[in-house]
């Protein structure tokens, strides 16, 4: 397979952070196109900071970082989590960004790459609240077949999430899960199912220690902060997948999000089984449900030791 040549669709986020190291530390397997950010973790501002902050950290400044959607769809602003810490990366001393905000708009740089490129050969890996891919897709429906692949974090197709009852990304803008799940892109979905597994133990920490450089032992302090309230990097497994897809196993469904009720926002449902696919539901989305997590680990820490 060739290179992913990737839009990052972000809100940093420790968990972004990991996914976003482990991108930029694998130049053979994925081509980055350009950052774009969205509110959700934090802010819309501190999320572009921690972008280009983050790619300080990499050694990667020439990748552009573009600001996006400062707000859900439809309610007026989101829910940021405190499990990041205040400034959304743990409160860990980083590096200055040593290059500005690109100009422009997120979704105009979406929708710009993608008519742009050669057709299907643009990849998207959307980690936040999908509000940037939304609007692209309603401004210009013609991105939809060019796009070769669309990798996400969101959602929990075979579990309830643990402390509201969606995960947290589809809780932000369910409106915009919606419109991207059922647009008809190539989809392969990394909920709740899968990232459960990707739990933290005492060892990671030891392995992230133990590796040389400014980088892994930033990423380091910011999971101690992090783990001490979540113990999942949920967003790494994405682009892990975009890899190694050997690691990981899942179903194929169809896949929607609940967008209309309050009391239900953002709940997933997916249908997979014979019965419910006879009933006239289209499989829309490869839900992964299975990796080895000991091979995962070893994948993400052997790629961190790049920096």
């Amino acid at each position: 397979m060739p290179p992913h040549r990737l839009i990052l669709d972000c809100d940093p986020g420790v968990d972004d952070a990991f996914a976003m190291m482990l991108a930029f530390a694998a130049p053979e397997k994925i081509e980055m196109l350009g950052v774009t950010c969205v509110a959700g973790n934090r802010p819309l501002d501190q999320t572009a900071y921690n972008a280009r902050r983050l790619c300080a950290l990499a050694g990667r400044p020439e990748i552009p970082v573009y600001a996006g959607c400062a707000r859900p769809i439809m309610w007026a602003e989101g829910e940021p989590v405190d499990v990041h810490g205040k400034d959304g990366l743990g409160d860990v001393s980083l590096p200055e960004p040593k290059a500005p905000l690109r100009d422009g708009h997120a979704v105009q740089f979406i929708i710009d790459t993608v008519m742009r490129e050669p057709e299907k050969t643009v990849t998207l890996c959307c980690i936040g609240p999908m509000t940037n891919l939304a609007l692209a897709i309603v401004m210009e429906p013609r991105i939809v077949p060019r796009i070769r692949e669309l990798v996400f974090m969101g959602g929990a197709a075979f579990r309830m999430a643990m402390y509201r009852v969606s995960e947290f990304n589809f809780y932000s803008d369910p409106h915009a899960a919606h419109i991207v799940l059922s647009a008809g892109i190539p989809q392969t979905m990394f909920g709740l199912d899968i990232t459960y597994q990707a739990e933290v133990n005492p060892g990671i920490f030891q392995r992230l220690d133990a590796l040389p450089g400014p980088a892994p032992k930033a990423l380091a302090d910011m999971l101690r902060t992090y783990a001490s309230m979540d113990p999942r990097l949920h967003d790494v497994v994405a682009t892990a997948y975009l890899i190694e897809p050997g690691l990981f196993d899942g179903v194929e469904a169809h896949v929607s999000v609940e967008y209309t009720s309050p009391t239900t926002r953002g709940l997933t449902v997916a249908r997979w089984t014979p019965p419910q696919l006879a009933a006239g539901y289209q499989t829309n989305t490869r839900v992964i449900t299975k990796t080895d997590p000991a091979a995962f680990f070893d994948l993400m820490l052997t790629y961190l030791a790049h920096y």
